[in-house]
């Protein structure tokens, strides 16, 4: 850290404050931007959303008896809803990146490499959450095997069979989502510390640019 801190020393606060806002709202807007479009989750193996390991143990049992077709579309669903909820985190997450303290940005900018990732998830996830939700239970509502799943996940989670938060599959595509966009975040943070240089913003490079020396 203190490292770190000597590479800002050519800095001032002001500009080494601005630089990191404008790089959290930067990479995060390339996040929503990369998942919130058809396909952004599903073919992305990180985040990638697959059927509940409640139902992913019976998985095998589905498709012999003639139900893949329904569990394939079922995966296809939920990474859907997904990708519809995903651009309602922009505003959310650029709020956030925005209205941060000066403490916190000290805190990201001498902290480790995904302290910017780190600080979103510690800020945004319940009102993301809660934007996510409504989305995501539309989209589920196409798909006649997910209100079976949830009429038996419930009493299965009433007799111990089924983790709580694995009983609705609202809240587990919602939770799954939150989790995607939080690794493609980290991953935007990444290449932005690693390349400054090629960032839009000439503050950003200053600031990134300068941790590096």
């Amino acid at each position: 850290a203190a490292v770190l801190a000597a590479g800002l020393d050519g800095i001032s606060n002001r500009d080494a404050v601005t630089g990191l806002k404008d790089a959290l709202v930067k990479g995060s807007q390339a996040a929503v931007a990369k998942l919130g479009i058809e396909d952004g989750f599903l073919k992305n193996s990180s985040v990638r959303i697959g059927l509940p390991p409640s139902l992913r143990s019976a998985e095998a049992v589905i498709r012999t008896i003639g139900m893949g077709t329904q569990a394939d579309e079922l995966v296809l669903r939920m990474n859907r809803a997904a990708e519809a909820a995903t651009p309602q985190a922009k505003k959310l997450l650029t709020d956030a990146a925005k209205n941060m303290s000066v403490k916190d940005a000290k805190g990201i900018l001498t902290g480790g490499g995904d302290s910017a990732t780190q600080y979103f998830r510690r800020t945004t996830p319940e009102p993301l959450a809660k934007s996510f939700r409504p989305v995501v239970a539309r989209s589920m509502r196409k798909v006649k095997l997910a209100e079976k799943y949830n009429e038996i996940a419930a009493s299965g989670a009433r007799v111990g069979l089924v983790k709580e938060e694995e009983a609705n599959l609202e809240d587990y595509v919602t939770r799954k989502a939150l989790d995607g966009l939080f690794v493609v975040i980290a991953e935007e943070e990444k290449k932005i510390r690693q390349n400054p240089a090629g960032a839009a913003s000439s503050i950003i490079r200053k600031v990134f640019g300068a941790l590096q020396n």
